[in-house]
């Protein structure tokens, strides 16, 4: 049993880890799910600057991932619809309606040259064996952008998830810039189905957003939809305002969706009915307003890590100045072959190096000629060296323009001392990457994300779900049936809405809190009738005043927390109670019944004088004399004689 306890571990965390790294988890150094670095790395395998049939594109990338084309395909489109990185041609489908993209035979894409700015750089890319060992694929892409936060991503994993907001693509490069520079920054996400969000919860790439669609109600009769909320379509948002008001919570007329390429579902309102009323339901009751749960968990050095949209960008700055001087003693290196090869081959030719050759049967006398005639000008040549001077053709010799060959290599020099002064100043050089970047964004066309912010940011007002819901529902009560609801004949006690609860108080000062009954027995006689809300019923003091064992009680309380339709006794089940209510201030008179040795017939009692208790604490006692009869305020409210008539 131990052993398959070990095997089940130890596959299961093979499992679980495999899902969270190379599944559902994008890595932080290039914002990348791996089916998304491996469409791009077909992309760029088969770039010839052509587009690509879709299902071209599935099958070279199907030999680097194993899950299959249904897997690649749909995250092509997806990773296409961002406008960012694939230039896309044919129907990849519609992110406001939701229609879905035409079959991969029947469109194409291929990665633009912002991709290529991004991430391509075969020279510093790492490469890892595919999955079945016969091709190399990176295992990340050396990203100069934080594509993590451009982007966006959502994924579950085994224990984890992970649900990160795209940004505006020049706010998330002027962040990246204003880190480098050492300033403070903000970023908050942007939408590119527009909308309004409200970022009051939310915490730095983690917390909650509140986002609401863009609402045109200048017309008093009708609605018009604009943009749409995060997370949504025209078919989700209409399907949800349908249902509300088939619920009845708004009242619409008709509703007409004339979306094309910008947002415009039109909502008719119904007779007497105007715009101005009707947003706050709209909000309250469909998806024109959403809450999103936010969750920046990115894979950092092959580990799942929860991090802040700032941290990102700290690492990205730092990512970038690190990448760009890489790329610069790269092409400092290149550029310094270039011109050593260029000096030599000058040499070889002016020097009439070649023409000591021509006399020599065999390639080691050769050989040994073209050293010792580079010799004087203390240049050291390996074989590659040699073979190249070789291999030049007699025309080039013959046509040599030894002035050109000179700026040739002046251009070289000058450039590898424009290098040699930017890696003296890294971020300065980074600072200026990210400007010509910015400016390439602004002047490109096709990145919606690269423009102006779609998403407006602003702080809305909390709506109250029981506000927007109008109280219209009247419960009545029949006090000689005792029958309490919205179908009882009888007097309209309070009226509510159908998110009320309802609190009864019974003849013996029992409560209850119920949903909104039609037909319900409460008692003949019942005290008093409202709605339980919590908030209100907290600042209402209920006044008992009753008989327990002969002597006159009185109990001051607040009806604070309940479970539902279980009842509750205000006072002990014995008690006869004489008067409940909820008056601040009153004052109750007690006629005693007339003794021939008492003195004192009445006597008056100010209830503010008592103080207010817990539900659970035992009443006051007032008086141990036989009561006649009781007044609130002068009004008898309680006789013996009545009472004793009426069978009590």
């Amino acid at each position: 049993m131990s052993n398959i306890q070990t095997i089940f571990d130890k596959n299961f965390l093979e499992y679980a880890s495999y899902v969270i790294k190379d599944r559902a988890i994008p890595d932080l150094e290039d914002g990348l799910k791996p089916v998304q670095r491996r469409i791009l790395h077909s992309l760029f395998a088969m770039d010839d600057g052509k587009f690509h049939k879709v299902a071209n594109v599935i099958g070279h990338c199907m030999q680097y991932h194993p899950h299959g084309d249904a897997s690649i395909g749909s995250a092509l489109v997806v990773l296409a619809s961002k406008d960012l990185f694939i230039d896309k041609q044919g129907n990849f489908g519609n992110i406001f309606t939701g229609d879905e993209a035409s079959a991969a035979r029947y469109i194409e894409c291929k990665a633009n040259v912002f991709a290529k700015q991004v991430f391509y750089n075969p020279a510093l890319t790492a490469m890892v064996d595919s999955y079945d060992g016969r091709h190399k694929e990176p295992a990340v892409f050396p990203a100069k952008v934080p594509v993590v936060l451009i982007m966006g991503a959502e994924g579950i994993a085994v224990g984890m998830s992970t649900k990160i907001m795209p940004h505006n693509l020049i706010e998330t490069l002027e962040a990246e810039k204003s880190c480098l520079l050492e300033q403070e920054f903000h970023l908050y996400p942007d939408f590119p189905t527009g909308g309004l969000v409200d970022v009051s919860d939310y915490r730095d790439g983690n917390g909650k957003l509140l986002v609401r669609a863009k609402l045109d109600t200048s017309d008093p009769k009708r609605i018009v939809i604009r943009e749409l909320p995060a997370g949504s379509t025209t078919e989700t948002l209409i399907g949800s305002i349908e249902a509300a008001a088939k619920a009845g919570r708004i009242k619409i007329q008709s509703i007409n969706d004339f979306t094309t390429e910008h947002v415009e579902i039109e909502i008719k309102l119904a007779r007497g009915v105007y715009s101005a009323e009707t947003v706050d339901a709209l909000f309250a009751w469909t998806d024109c307003e959403q809450s999103i749960s936010v969750n920046l968990l990115v894979i950092k050095d092959h580990l799942p890590v929860l991090m802040t949209t700032t941290e990102i960008i700290q690492y990205h700055s730092r990512q970038l100045v690190a990448i760009l001087k890489q790329e610069l003693e790269l092409e400092k290196e290149e550029l310094q072959e270039k011109l050593r090869i260029k000096n030599l081959e000058k040499l070889f030719i002016e020097e009439r190096i070649y023409q000591v050759i021509e006399k020599k049967r065999n390639l080691e006398t050769i050989e040994k000629a073209i050293i010792e005639g580079m010799a004087p000008f203390k240049k050291t040549l390996d074989s590659e060296d040699i073979k190249r001077l070789l291999a030049i053709p007699i025309r080039r010799i013959s046509f040599f323009d030894s002035g050109k060959a000179k700026a040739e290599m002046a251009a070289l020099q000058a450039r590898i001392k424009e290098i040699d002064t930017a890696l003296k100043d890294t971020t300065g050089y980074a600072i200026a990457f990210l400007d010509k970047l910015i400016d390439t964004v602004r002047s490109a066309e096709g990145l919606p994300l690269g423009g102006k912010r779609k998403t407006v940011v602003g702080k809305f007002d909390k709506i109250s779900l029981k506000e927007v819901v109008k109280r219209d529902i009247q419960i009545k009560y029949d006090g000689t049936t005792g029958y309490l609801g919205s179908a009882v004949t009888g007097q309209t006690v309070v009226t509510v809405s159908s998110f009320d609860r309802i609190i009864s108080i019974r003849k013996n000062a029992a409560y209850m809190i119920t949903e909104i009954p039609e037909k319900t027995f409460i008692d003949g006689g019942a005290w008093w009738v409202g709605i339980a809300d919590k908030n209100e019923l907290a600042k209402m003091v209920f006044t008992v005043i009753y008989q327990l064992d002969g002597a006159l009680c009185i109990k001051r309380c607040v009806i604070e927390g309940w479970f539902m339709n279980r009842l509750y006794a205000l006072v002990p089940q014995e008690a006869l109670v004489l008067y409940l209510g909820n008056k601040a201030q009153f004052t109750v008179t007690a006629h005693y019944l007339p003794k021939s040795h008492a003195k004192v017939i009445k006597e008056d009692f100010h209830i503010e004088e008592y103080q207010v208790k817990s539900l659970k604490a035992n009443g006051v006692k007032l008086s141990n004399r036989e009561l006649d009869r009781l007044a609130i305020d002068g009004a008898i409210v309680w006789h013996r004689e009545e009472d004793a008539a009426n069978g009590s």
